[in-house]
């Protein structure tokens, strides 16, 4: 009987612990002028595309850098491209995700008076797509719980570029996704009756 009276009670104070949030948000950083964005798809993140304007020039044998920045960026969730947030002008990076791959830090730097001149976004695979140069100030987002991965990027942007930029982290429900790597683990892992 005290085994029972044992086991209620820790049963009990298990569904009374509180469940922890499983989504959580990186605040935006930079300017926050212009238009305001937030990627949107069903599904895991599957690629990224993200353009750099670089006003890159020499002047007798000496290097310059003046005002590069991210002007636009893309999100590929399942087989579907989301709309270009910013705008598609200057140099292209892409970079399509694997199989059970998934974004789980995005950091660079940003410029307090205009645009975000720098953005990285690295993999639970430990790749990374990087973009712009590294002037300015440094900012680094990544999910509060274990297990979570970008779902979505959000901030604002004007006819140049990103002004502002921040991340919001969950989980994803891969069921009916058709992930194949995910489905082959769970047959072989979960026992079937007959």
């Amino acid at each position: 009987m005290f085994s029972i009276l044992v086991v209620t009670v820790f049963l009990a104070s298990c569904l009374a612990m509180p469940i922890k949030d499983p989504y959580s948000y990186s605040s935006a950083v930079g300017q926050g002028l212009g238009t305001p964005f937030a990627s949107y798809g069903e599904g895991r993140i599957t690629g990224v595309r993200v353009w750099e304007i670089n006003n890159n020039y020499y002047y007798y044998y000496y290097y310059y850098n003046s005002n590069a920045y991210i002007s636009g960026f893309q999100l590929r969730y399942g087989s579907t491209w989301s709309p270009v947030f910013g705008r598609e002008g200057g140099e292209k990076q892409e970079m399509e995700l694997f199989n059970d791959e998934a974004i789980v830090e995005v950091s660079g730097k940003y410029n307090p008076a205009d645009y975000i001149c720098k953005l990285v976004l690295t993999t639970n695979m430990g790749r990374t797509l990087s973009a712009g140069q590294p002037n300015q100030v440094s900012f680094n987002f990544y999910p509060a719980n274990m297990g979570n991965e970008l779902r979505l990027l959000s901030g604002r942007f004007n006819g140049a570029g990103i002004t502002s930029i921040g991340a919001h982290w969950g989980l994803v429900n891969m069921e009916g996704a058709g992930n194949s790597t995910l489905e082959t683990a769970l047959q072989t892992v979960t026992p079937t009756y007959s």
